[in-house]
């Protein structure tokens, strides 16, 4: 039964996107790098966000090998299409054990991958298309020119970046027009704020912020001697380990106590914060179970005022975390962070 929840406010993703729901749901943790999943729930949970009004669903071809992008057809199996924005990343390689291989978004392959995402997901067209990350081999321009031309052929409605820098986003936007850079973006991630994000509103480009509770940290329910599957790759974050975990969670029950003063969560804080940045920013939540979702969603009753803003920067300053948000080689390779 759907839910009888007013729908989500909208927002629309740059200045040539579309309109989406102000908060979308990122569904990579129900088939990859977070350790196991729940099948059914997570469908049950995608299906609770549409239910709500959600209607940005982002993947990517290489989460769980296929799989993210099957459980999604699953999930619309009966639902209206055309009232879903589904965001796909391409681009990243991994062999039969799920190593990691590298960046391929030649021309070529950009065509190919979308081929089988097309298959996939069992629909003739996806939204948003993006390259996960900079290929160093290939010119951004070869690769948007190749998915300009899926979109004039009509199998894409709008193009997208992922991590990459303003330099990066200029040469790209000069070959056609970008809905969005999905780029991680939190309360202990703002290096987008020097140059990435003006250059992006600069250019009328949308930004889609994944990572808004840091991957678990600024949930509010994380525990610091929680086991760790040897397949979530939180085991190796560097803002997971031993002293930089424990400065982390304190800056957390810092934030913590102007959550409790708002009579919110932590992580509907956390996330409101990130939807307060502007109009042209969607948060997304990577919540893989209905009540974490149903969480998530209340962070759109959070109005946050100017006192509040001020106690959520006093309780975690720019620049407050401790660690990298990346291992050292995934950090090497972030056009972003170049």
């Amino acid at each position: 039964m759907a839910s009888t929840s007013p729908r989500p406010a909208q927002r629309r993703l740059g200045a040539s996107g579309p309109v989406t729901s102000a908060l979308g749901l990122g569904c990579m943790g129900m088939s990859d790098l977070y350790g196991p999943a729940d099948e059914a729930e997570s469908i049950a949970t995608i299906h609770a966000a549409l239910d709500a009004g959600v209607t940005l669903l982002d993947t990517g071809d290489f989460y769980g090998m296929g799989h993210n992008e099957l459980l999604i057809h699953e999930a619309l199996r009966g639902r209206d299409r055309e009232s879903v924005q589904i965001s796909v990343k391409f681009g990243a390689q991994r062999g039969p054990d799920g190593q990691w291989l590298g960046y391929d978004s030649s021309p070529a392959a950009t065509k190919s991958a979308l081929a089988y995402t097309l298959r996939r997901l069992r629909t003739d067209h996806v939204d948003v298309y993006r390259p996960a990350r900079l290929d160093p081999k290939v010119p951004i321009e070869e690769t948007v020119g190749a998915i300009a031309d899926l979109v004039k052929a009509g199998y894409v409605r709008h193009i997208g970046l992922s991590e990459v820098g303003a330099d990066t986003l200029r040469r790209a936007a000069a070959v056609h027009p970008i809905s969005d850079l999905q780029i991680e973006y939190s309360l202990l991630t703002r290096s987008i704020e020097a140059e990435i994000l003006p250059a992006a509103r600069e250019l009328g480009i949308g930004i889609t912020a994944y990572g808004v509770l840091s991957r678990g940290l600024l949930s509010g329910h994380w525990n610091p001697d929680r086991p760790l599957a040897g397949t979530d790759f939180r085991g190796n974050s560097p803002r997971f380990q031993g002293d930089n975990l424990a400065h982390n969670l304190a800056l957390v029950e810092a934030l913590r106590a102007v959550a409790d003063a708002k009579g919110a969560s932590v992580a509907q804080v956390a996330i409101a914060w990130v939807a307060s940045r502007g109009e042209d920013v969607v948060p997304l939540i990577g919540a893989r179970r209905r009540d974490r979702l149903a969480e998530a969603l209340g962070s759109l009753d959070v109005t946050l005022t100017p006192a509040d803003l001020t106690a959520i920067e006093a309780a975690v300053p720019a620049g407050a975390a401790a660690g990298d948000r990346y291992a050292a080689a995934q950090m090497a390779s972030l056009d972003s962070e170049r």
